[in-house]
């Protein structure tokens, strides 16, 4: 047990580092606490990496808060919507099968990665002529679709929260990044709500590895601050790149 929870404080640190300069940390710390623990249900696997998730994003949002002009009435009500989002996601899994999900984003996640590399220009600050109403209903309608995959599937939810505020509301990655840290934390909330209520979070692990998560957090975010939108724009292709390749194994080779 001692060794199975070294790896994955390990990898949770990783993952941490990643998730808080443009999301993606599941796609880490996910398949790590599957085979690590394959003894365990993937419901209680999935649980248990929700802890940490939520730690490391905590801490990325409260030191991106400090350094980040952000719209807070906006994000607020985005948070509520994502946070519905995901209760009805993960109630869902039993409903809608995911299989049918996947292949549906894993083709629009090609089409991001080749429109973000082409376009030099996206995640440079666009202003969007939207009055606060339109503002509220895009964020509101991406806010709870985006929240409602976290429940249901999972991996890449901060990076598709980050790559919303880009091209619907026209933020630049940096602001995009501290803005999707926040949403996330509710769709985090949503989850460990559900999980926990339902026994399914192996807190032994959970509490060691959300230390660690916490740790690589303060890491990337320092980096992201640092080094700005050009860094940010080379993590976000290549957790894109990652999380393609995950659902690439997922449908066509553990299918």
């Amino acid at each position: 047990m001692v060794t199975d929870l070294i790896i994955l404080c390990i990898v949770s640190f990783f993952a941490g580092f990643i998730d808080a300069i443009v999301g993606g940390g599941g796609l880490l710390q996910t398949p790590a606490i599957m085979i690590v623990l394959p003894q365990y249900s993937v419901a209680t696997l999935f649980g248990t990496t929700k802890i940490p998730s939520l730690s490391g994003t905590a801490f990325a949002a409260w030191k991106y808060s400090q350094n980040v002009t952000l719209n807070w009435k906006l994000l607020i009500y985005v948070a509520m919507l994502a946070f519905v989002g995901a209760i009805l996601g993960a109630h869902s899994i039993t409903l809608i099968d995911n299989t049918v999900v996947k292949p549906v984003v894993f083709f629009i996640l090609i089409a991001v990665a080749v429109y973000t590399y082409f376009n030099k220009s996206f995640g440079v600050h666009q202003h969007k002529d939207h009055s606060l109403f339109q503002q509220m209903a895009i964020g509101l309608f991406f806010g709870f679709v985006i929240g409602f995959y976290d429940g249901l599937i999972g991996p890449g939810t901060g990076t598709f929260f980050i790559l919303a505020f880009i091209a619907l509301l026209g933020y630049d990655f940096l602001h995009a990044s501290a803005s999707a840290k926040l949403i996330n934390m509710a769709t985090n909330i949503a989850a460990i709500c559900y999980f926990g209520s339902t026994g399914h979070i192996l807190y032994e692990f959970a509490i060691p590895m959300a230390f660690c998560n916490v740790g690589g957090s303060f890491l990337g975010t320092k980096l992201a601050l640092l080094k700005g939108n050009k860094f940010i724009r080379i993590f976000f292709l290549i957790v894109v790149f990652g999380t393609i390749l995950r659902f690439a194994y997922d449908i066509f080779i553990k299918a």
